[in-house]
């Protein structure tokens, strides 16, 4: 077969009988015991295997970010999705459609933020306290901390103290968790209602202590959820029900428009 240099890749080294993927045999690949999807999904978008360490840390991440709960609208809109008739694969997408900025993206916006503070010559605190200055200036929240549904998110204890494991047996660095804590500690500074590091925050940590650029924190991310979107279609696709709306047919929105009126 003749190659082509229309399309350029050193990902993967496809050609009859051979899949390679950075140079590794998929048949080696698979037959690792070593080797799960987080391990894949370091390598595909980094080009070397990481150390097992590195993979178990990514692992947790990607096992907290799963799913939310239909409450969450990217897991509301898949079950919402399954119910107007379409494929699975439209459920899912419709779902990973909607982790923009505001759901799903905070975790990329705290990993450009760890990386400006880390770039500061200023000691930790000082730095972190320029930044937090700028985006109150700006009128913004600080992402990755603070939810609207958990006062202190389950998820962000097991997730800080994998990451402190792993700088203790020297895995990690450890500056980036360095950072986050030091950003908690201070926007919590005489307050009598904490703000609490959510799941968008631990898990910066972790894509960010592993070397990940913050783009990629979203998309793994995403990839991670996609997996509770599967679910919740499935699972809604055999409700039986047809045509559901983001609330039940008995409640209707309040209308806040003029009053009846006859047409001229």
């Amino acid at each position: 077969m003749e190659s082509s240099t229309w399309w350029k890749t050193s990902i993967s080294d496809i050609s009859p009988g051979v899949i390679r993927f950075h140079g590794y045999p998929v048949e080696q690949l698979i037959a690792s015991a070593d080797v799960g999807m987080a391990t894949m999904a370091w390598l595909m978008t980094r080009g070397e295997l990481p150390g097992v360490p590195q993979a178990r840390l990514l692992e947790r991440a990607l096992v907290a970010g799963v799913d939310h709960g239909p409450q969450a609208p990217s897991i509301g809109i898949a079950r919402m999705a399954m119910t107007c008739g379409v494929g699975i694969n439209n459920a899912m997408a419709s779902a990973t459609n909607v982790l923009g900025d505001v759901h799903g993206g905070a975790g990329q916006e705290l990993m450009e933020i760890f990386e400006r503070i880390l770039q500061d010559p200023r000691p930790v605190p000082d730095a972190v306290a320029a930044e937090i200055a700028r985006l109150r200036a700006e009128n913004k929240y600080v992402p990755g901390f603070g939810h609207r549904f958990h006062p202190v998110d389950p998820r962000r204890a097991p997730l800080v103290a994998a990451v402190e494991e792993a700088r203790d047996q020297g895995v990690v660095e450890g500056r980036v968790l360095e950072v986050a804590l030091e950003i908690e500690r201070q926007i919590n500074e005489g307050r009598q209602r904490p703000i609490p590091m959510n799941i968008d925050g631990a898990t910066a940590i972790i894509y960010a202590e592993l070397g990940f650029a913050p783009v990629l924190g979203r998309g793994l991310f995403i990839l991670s959820r996609s997996i509770g979107a599967l679910a919740h279609a499935w699972e809604e696709s055999n409700s039986g029900q047809r045509n559901k709306g983001p609330e039940h047919r008995t409640i209707l929105p309040d209308y806040v428009g003029p009053a009846p009126r006859d047409v001229p």
